[in-house]
């Protein structure tokens, strides 16, 4: 489902830079945005380009690419890399809040949660060390106890 809210928002942040570089506005560029921002999940380049193969939207792949690389510096998307997987994961970025992962090293199930045990952690880090604290990833490796994970099956 669209998040209506946040997709108006990133795309006016998307809007900006591209008139800032002098980019043209095309119709592949918002139309990857808006798959990204109707998603729920963590999803490969590839995952995303198959998305539009699918629905015969042309888009080439290295269009992918380059609108994810500049949708992660904009911070509209989060690049992480998951599970020594050489293949980066990208998820929705702007309206969200920070949260950090579980993975499943069988079946590869990526779990978000938060903890606001956690915003402690990076107060007191924050202040030990005098630096202001941005971002931070913490993943977390486990196997499911789950009937349906695929070692089960």
């Amino acid at each position: 489902m669209l998040e209506q809210n946040h997709y108006k928002e990133a795309k006016a942040i998307l809007d900006a830079k591209i008139e800032e570089l002098g980019l043209r506005k095309t119709v592949e560029r918002y139309k990857i945005l808006e798959e990204i921002y109707k998603r729920n999940d963590h999803f490969e380049a590839d995952e995303l380009y198959y998305v539009f193969v699918e629905r015969n939207f042309s888009v080439s792949k290295s269009t992918v690419y380059n609108t994810l690389e500049l949708l992660v510096e904009l911070g509209l998307v989060k690049k992480r890399q998951f599970n020594g997987s050489h293949a980066a994961c990208y998820e929705k970025a702007f309206g969200r809040k920070q949260h950090s992962h579980l993975i499943c090293v069988d079946c590869n199930r990526v779990f978000e949660f938060c903890d606001p045990r956690l915003q402690a952690i990076q107060n007191t880090i924050s202040e030990f060390y005098d630096m202001s604290i941005i971002d931070h990833s913490l993943i977390i490796y486990g196997q499911c106890q789950r009937e349906n994970c695929k070692k089960n099956t």
